[in-house]
């Protein structure tokens, strides 16, 4: 017996279904169900990148796009986001920052001491 699918999947389907060109793309190879699942899930249906997808029943306003669209699509994004998880990945880039400069330094610094003629500038110390 099969085991039923994930909401989402079905979800997509649905979605798919009311966007036939999308089959067509996946077809010709100029798109994976993959990519397109991704990009559905992330955008949403309601984006305006299914657009050419879309079957022509009645044309969208074309008001609705533009400035206000794109700012409720941004205000939709930064509701979604969970602050501490973002405070997060911020810290891991500072480190990763700060670990980059610290080498770099290492290099400067490194670079404007010259080695005397006698001293190799890659000498080891033998234990």
């Amino acid at each position: 017996m099969a085991k039923p699918l994930h909401p989402s999947v079905e979800q997509f389907k649905q979605f798919v279904k009311k966007h036939p060109k999308l089959i067509q793309e996946v077809r010709s190879g100029k798109k994976t169900w993959k990519q397109v699942y991704e990009d559905w899930y992330l955008f949403g249906e309601d984006d305006e990148i299914w657009e050419p997808y879309r079957e022509r029943d009645g044309k969208r306003n074309e008001g609705e796009k533009g400035a206000s669209k794109w700012l409720d699509k941004l205000a939709a994004m930064l509701g979604q986001m969970d602050a501490a998880e973002v405070q997060k990945h911020l810290a891991n880039v500072q480190q990763a920052i700060g670990a980059i400069q610290s080498i770099l330094s290492e290099f400067q610094g490194a670079s404007q001491q010259r080695p005397n003629k006698d001293e190799h500038p890659f000498s080891f110390r033998k234990d």
